[in-house]
């Protein structure tokens, strides 16, 4: 794609957790971007030209919203949670089942989308290590690239410095927050910003990358393109 000439429409979910809204500060931002959808099970609470908002209860039960899901470029899919205290079928829910059922009901309205999964550093794309979350992680990440969309990228990011001014950010960044600058000078490819994957995101659109799973030293890289 031409950068200077797109004007790109957008779908964003998790925007009410820290990804979510980190990328959505950057895409509402950018040039490059004509309009952005935000689906969230709940009201996110900011007013922007370029934004709207559609509410979904379950997002498990698109009929009544398919329509408003309708005519997008790219979706960046920043919905999430912690495996911490969920069983693998609790978690499973979440992350593979709803996320793929979203996945294929935009597949089918959009097949032209770009569609892109925030998943995780150290996900296993064999599905079968010992680790509960990165199993689902790669088992999702597996399905999405078989459904249909134009591209498919799969974000690995790991720890990330929040933009100024977001309002969900994990209560434990407020302590080790001032950790970034030590760890980006001695570990430059395991740290990057909301903001460097938010970039990366739209670059991916807008540019394309030759991988379809993006590690932290990718996303960063791709940010500066």
């Amino acid at each position: 794609m031409n950068a200077e000439f797109t004007k790109l429409k957008i779908i964003i979910t998790g925007a009410t957790g820290m990804v979510g809204e980190g990328v959505l500060l950057e895409c509402l931002e950018h040039p490059a971007i004509e309009q952005v959808l935000i689906v969230n099970r709940k009201p996110y609470g900011a007013k922007h030209p370029k934004l709207k908002e559609c509410i979904v209860p379950d997002f498990l039960d698109l009929d009544g919203v398919s329509i408003q899901l309708t005519g997008y470029d790219a979706c960046f899919y920043c919905a999430g949670v912690s495996s911490a205290g969920m069983s693998e079928s609790e978690y499973s829910r979440i992350t593979y089942d709803i996320t793929t059922h979203f996945a294929r009901t935009l597949a089918s309205r959009n097949p032209q989308m770009i569609f892109i999964y925030v998943s995780g550093s150290l996900t296993d794309s064999s599905e079968k290590g010992r680790v509960m979350w990165a199993r689902v992680k790669g088992k999702t990440e597996n399905a999405l690239m078989r459904y249909g969309f134009r591209k498919v990228y799969n974000f690995r990011p790991g720890f990330m410095k929040p933009t100024p001014g977001q309002q969900n950010v994990k209560w434990y960044y407020k302590f080790i927050g001032w950790l970034y600058p030590l760890l980006r000078l001695l570990l430059p490819n395991q740290v990057s910003t909301m903001r460097d994957l938010g970039l990366a995101m739209i670059n991916s659109v807008l540019k394309d990358y030759p991988k379809q799973v993006l590690e932290i030293k990718d996303i960063n890289a791709l940010a500066k393109a």
